[in-house]
């Protein structure tokens, strides 16, 4: 579906290309990805303190993955298509 969405496009007036489009996509989803490792460890009662809010995954490898989609959506901006060379 999305192939037939991208074959439909008239890009003639864009600064951006199909590949540069497809790769902000690839990074859009690494970014929704690391937001969604940040979610949970929520706790029914305020007062009860659960450590799992402070584990590896949300404190250390979600930001790491929310960093690496937007270098990756920078990247993706900043790629020359091979025809442009």
């Amino acid at each position: 579906m999305i192939k037939k969405i991208f074959d439909n496009l008239n890009m003639e007036g864009f600064a951006l290309r199909k590949e540069n489009l497809k790769l902000m996509l690839i990074g859009l989803a690494i970014v929704i990805i690391g937001f969604l490792l940040m979610m949970g460890g929520k706790t029914s009662d305020p007062k009860i303190y659960n450590p799992e809010i402070y584990s590896f995954r949300r404190i250390t490898l979600a930001p790491m993955v929310v960093l690496f989609g937007f270098l990756f959506g920078i990247y993706a901006i900043l790629k020359k298509s091979k025809t442009e060379k």
